[in-house]
């Protein structure tokens, strides 16, 4: 019975969960025979509290917000679980030296997190680069997808405790590492051996710090590395596991909820169709259909310069497969806008994924999904008339508002 319960993922890049040591043992009903067990050793909780370190794994509200989330989830019996990128430093830290406030790595790791779970055998492959395209296979299209540059994604669980008695559910926390295969350097020569140790940089250099400086063109594409790592790490995971029940790939959106908070998840769009349109082999109107239904979607901002976008010379070339899922996408997304409003190109400019020249992930969000909210009443109201105007006027139901709080 429990395989056909539907389970909840909530992509999020930052999750601020706090230290879990006392949260779990209030949550297990434990905390106060803890204490007199600490006390048989002349030893305090208040201490063994104040040794763990915060996860460096959010730094703001957002991050907050998805720690509740995944918290409540627990609390209430809901299967929800949590997916993030395992940062190894976090944010920055603020220290005094010399008198001078100065900022250092916040490197939380350094003695190890106590609650995570390593799961090698878990681990997928994430292409970034190469050449991809289309080639017609005895009267069918495949893929092809030539020389990529794969990093392989290994999964952290943290257990999300749930309230007296209550759920358990996972964080699943995604780390960067170097393919096994380029442990061994052998007989290289030398021009190799820089080449593997280029890689090498690159690999590790993903999940080292939670948002890159974003001022750089190489700290953009830092960021937008990031996120297509972790998002496809996540579906690639999901649909997997989601294989083993059992149960029929075409009933994936009723048994699958994946939730995009804010827009650094949305590529969650793009890669469940290349999941399903490339390894699946479903029809691009099946996948499609399954991919909306899959996918729900929160805005956190009001700002139209504030919402998410990237550049066409940055991504196509990083993410060959994806920016070719999401130009046709767009292209049968306008299809039918131009269909409800013949003739009206500005209308057609204003819903558009791409335009001049740039990647617009809100609008990638609202077209993949079938649930769009803000975070207050108002919030809502300013995206309805305001910034998300022409995207509720031409969907008016996706729209909701769900307050925080």
């Amino acid at each position: 019975t429990q395989k056909r319960v539907k389970q909840i993922y909530y992509f999020s890049v930052e999750f601020l969960l706090g230290r879990l040591l006392r949260s779990n043992l209030i949550n297990l009903g434990i905390e106060e025979a803890m204490k007199e067990v600490l006390q048989e050793f002349n030893l305090k909780l208040s201490d063994a509290y104040e040794e763990e370190p915060d996860a460096g794994l959010g730094n703001g509200g957002l991050g907050r917000l998805a720690a509740c989330f995944i918290d409540s989830l627990a609390a209430h019996r809901y299967p929800g679980h949590g997916c993030t990128i395992r940062y190894q430093y976090g944010l920055f830290e603020q220290k005094i030296v010399g008198g001078n406030q100065v900022e250092l790595p916040d490197n939380w790791l350094r003695d190890g997190f106590a609650w995570e779970y390593r799961k090698p055998d878990k681990s997928v492959d994430v292409k970034f680069y190469g050449n991809a395209y289309m080639r017609e296979v005895d009267g069918k299209l495949e893929l092809v997808h030539e020389d990529p540059m794969i990093v392989m994604a290994v999964p952290y669980d943290v257990p999300i405790v749930g309230y007296h008695d209550a759920t358990v559910n996972t964080l699943r926390m995604w780390n960067a590492e170097v393919n096994r295969d380029f442990s061994d350097y052998g007989t290289l020569t030398q021009e190799q051996i820089h080449q593997r140790n280029q890689y090498r940089d690159f690999v590790e250099s993903i999940t080292r710090y939670l948002y890159p400086d974003d001022s750089t063109f190489e700290g953009r594409r830092m960021r937008l590395i990031q996120e297509y790592f972790f998002v496809s790490a996540g579906v690639q995971s999901i649909v997997r596991h989601y294989k083993k029940t059992g149960m029929s790939i075409y009933d994936f959106g009723r048994k699958i909820g994946i939730h995009i908070n804010d827009t650094h998840p949305a590529l969650c769009v793009a890669e469940l169709m290349r999941v399903l349109v490339d390894d699946e082999e479903l029809t691009w109107e099946d996948a499609w259909a399954i991919t909306r239904d899959t996918i729900a979607y929160t805005n956190h901002t009001i700002m139209p310069e504030a919402l998410e976008t990237w550049s066409i010379d940055m991504f196509r070339p990083l993410l060959p497969r994806i920016y070719m899922i999401i130009d046709e996408i767009n292209r049968r997304h306008l299809e039918e806008v131009r269909r409800r409003y013949p003739g009206d190109e500005e209308k057609v400019r204003a819903l558009s994924i791409i335009q001049d020249g740039v990647v617009h992930m809100a609008r990638l969000s609202i077209v993949g999904g079938h649930s769009v909210n803000g975070v207050a009443k108002i919030h809502t109201d300013i995206l309805k008339s305001t910034t998300l105007h022409d995207f509720y006027e031409y969907t008016p139901r996706k729209f909701n508002n769900k307050t925080n709080g």
